[in-house]
């Protein structure tokens, strides 16, 4: 269980902030988006450092409202950032960037748009909420706890090959035929305790001693419960068309499905022309959104992972929105 240190009602320590501070450093005014505001702590470390930003604060659960301080520069919008254009589009004004953008610093679009992915420990922590293996509670799994679809919709009405697909696809779970056909024989099920221990029951022994048998399957069923992959890739659509040329895009993540989308994205925005290389001329028009300022991803240091550990699985990755004319032909 994640032992990091915490903010207010449980949320975790902001991972990499002084990184997340760096990233957004040359641009010390206008809207940064925290799509992802959980207890608010990225958004107080960006606040402090630079006295003339403004942040609008995104969060689907509902708890993250009473984590926002008395501050005039920062808004609260409950939303989930997959509807980041949606939002954007009531809350801020003349809409989004022009195609070659301006130097005016207040021009349309955004500084910048943060995303620190994946459960709170709040969540986690909290048994009623039923994201963890380690807390008996009901099955719920939702960021959003108005959403209809719950963890048990999933556990026990879900075919076999339904499960299985969800624990190979979003767990990388080696044992997902066998655990899925040992939840159709056992359920109902209404707890995340009898799940875990359903789960626990259907892997061999020798996959029992390094981590919890439950852990992938409990990150399975939530991805699939909050539709979070299919959220990512919409809402970093929507920030990169949102973000003026200048500004930037910052992504947290913390497993391997969600940095490959993050990754996937960033690098194609910053290709240029896909035409074969015998091509005399560029026919595809393609050319760049975005510059990387980290071919690699970045790594919390050491240091902040044992003051830290939830940090340890964490990647950032940092994209700069460039304009046509800043792109080396």
């Amino acid at each position: 269980m994640d032992q990091s240190p915490a903010t207010p009602m449980g949320y975790h320590t902001p991972v990499m902030a002084a990184e997340v501070v760096e990233a957004f450093a040359p641009l010390p005014r206008g809207l940064i988006v925290d799509a992802t505001f959980g207890g608010g702590g990225h958004t107080k470390a960006l606040l402090a450092a630079s006295p003339d930003r403004r942040v609008l604060a995104l969060d689907r659960d509902p708890d993250a409202a009473q984590q926002v301080p008395d501050d005039p520069r920062i808004r609260f919008v409950a939303a989930n950032f997959a509807n980041l254009d949606q939002v954007l589009r009531s809350e801020v004004p003349g809409g989004p960037p022009d195609e070659h953008g301006s130097d005016n610093l207040d021009r349309r679009g955004l500084a910048g748009v943060l995303f620190d992915l994946g459960v709170s420990s709040h969540q986690l922590d909290e048994p009623s909420r039923g994201f963890s293996y380690h807390r008996a509670g009901p099955l719920d799994m939702r960021m959003d706890t108005g959403a209809e679809l719950a963890a048990a919709d999933i556990v026990n009405t879900w075919p076999a090959d339904d499960l299985a697909r969800i624990f190979r696809r979003y767990g990388e779970e080696r044992f997902a035929r066998r655990i899925a056909e040992r939840i159709v024989a056992e359920r109902p099920l209404a707890t995340t305790h009898e799940l875990a221990v359903v789960v626990a029951e259907a892997v061999p022994a020798a996959a029992r001693r390094k981590r919890h048998p439950a852990r992938r399957v409990f990150q399975a069923i939530r991805i699939a419960v909050n539709a979070e992959l299919s959220a990512l890739e919409q809402a970093l659509e929507g920030a990169i068309g949102w973000v003026r040329p200048g500004g930037r895009v910052v992504v947290i993540s913390y497993h391997s499905l969600e940095d490959r989308i993050v990754k996937r994205r960033l690098f194609a925005g910053a290709s240029g022309c896909e035409c074969p290389p015998d091509f005399p001329v560029c026919i595809c028009g393609r050319v760049p959104q975005l510059r990387l300022l980290a071919r690699k991803g970045l790594r919390p240091s050491d240091a902040e992972v044992a003051a830290n550990p939830r940090a340890r699985s964490a990647v950032m990755r940092v994209a700069e929105k460039v304009t046509a004319s800043e792109v080396t032909p």
